[in-house]
């Protein structure tokens, strides 16, 4: 049997550790590059907005359950509600060179710079559950998410035609999200279009409670001390409606009857409220967005065409709708 030569077998070894030091160099970890890989894999990078409310929670854990089944590698940060954080997020994803970015933006406006060194690093965007203000549509794929103004505007034709034979004024408080969220922007305006339908409906005192539980306490605490008569809270989530209910019941007063409730999103707290009476109605607002956005990712990393605006579908609840749902309600 020939033995190989001294020489030829140093440049096979060589070879070989070039090889896997080729190999390690190519692989990918949460500090390290994404980007198009040999085995065909998505890497997506997504900045939540936080984790304010228990809709958002569900939202959370719906992208991760569904980036896991998908077999899509997540890259996840946390906002924490600050505009700055997401956009050092973005820049983060982009330099990892992801396939995908997503994210749910903390506010509409401010996102031109970001999305546009995206698109020029041929990463495409994709909106999610949230949408921004900006011009130029080419920034994004694509939206996925719920109407907000929809939402409010269920809310408000509820209102109307449960205050039909109103024949005085109908004091109404409202709790807005966050401030330059889209959702709070969109809701408020949806329901003031629908109660304009009927003038004795008034909205006499407006304030943000950031979609907080600790919020919609602290703001209706004031509302209560600086308004005598409220006859209607509307409130742009649950959270904000359930701390509510704690100052509204701290104020002697009996919520769902002495002050009608209305809220949006439909999670289990707020379902259950609804159901004992202590909420009126609730539009729905589905937080179960991963599915949809998994598959999404698929298609615009594989070059297809999808819809630039894509729709979630949701209902209305009213106390006893929500005591029939609550029992295979899975969030």
């Amino acid at each position: 049997m020939r033995t190989q030569s001294a020489p030829w077998r140093a440049a096979a070894v060589l070879a070989s550790v070039l090889l896997v030091g080729g190999v390690a160099a190519c692989g990918n970890s949460d500090t390290g590059g994404g980007g198009t890989k040999d085995d065909g894999k998505i890497t997506m990078g997504f900045s939540q907005v936080g984790a304010e409310s228990g809709w958002r929670t569900a939202n959370t854990i719906s992208i991760k359950e569904a980036a896991t089944a998908a077999g899509i590698e997540l890259k996840f940060d946390d906002a924490q509600q600050k505009q700055e954080n997401q956009i050092k997020a973005i820049r983060n994803y982009i330099q990892q060179k992801v396939d995908v970015i997503a994210f749910s933006p903390v506010v509409e406006s401010g996102w031109d710079t970001v999305l546009k060194e995206a698109k020029d690093a041929g990463i495409p965007v994709i909106l999610t559950d949230r949408s921004v203000d900006s011009a130029d549509k080419s920034l994004y794929k694509t939206f996925l998410g719920s109407d907000f103004v929809k939402e409010g505007r269920l809310a408000g034709e509820w209102l109307v035609e449960q205050k039909k034979t109103a024949s005085g004024p109908v004091n109404i408080v409202e709790l807005q999200g966050s401030t330059g969220a889209a959702p709070a922007n969109d809701r408020k305006k949806g329901f003031a279009e629908a109660i304009a339908a009927n003038p004795n409906l008034k909205v006499i005192a407006s304030q943000t409670g950031d979609f907080t539980r600790a919020g919609g306490k602290q703001v209706m605490e004031q509302f209560l001390k600086a308004n005598p008569k409220i006859d209607v809270l509307f409130a742009h989530n649950d959270d904000m409606g359930l701390g509510a209910l704690e100052a509204i019941t701290a104020a002697g007063k009996v919520p769902g009857k002495d002050i009608t409730i209305i809220t949006i999103d439909a999670v289990k707290d707020g379902m259950q409220a609804l159901a004992d009476g202590k909420f009126n109605f609730i539009a729905e607002c589905s937080p179960l967005l991963g599915p949809q956005l998994m598959d999404l990712a698929k298609k615009v990393k594989a070059g297809q065409e999808v819809p630039t605006r894509i729709e979630t579908e949701e209902t209305t609840f009213t106390s006893e709708q929500a005591k029939e749902a609550l029992p295979n309600r899975k969030y």
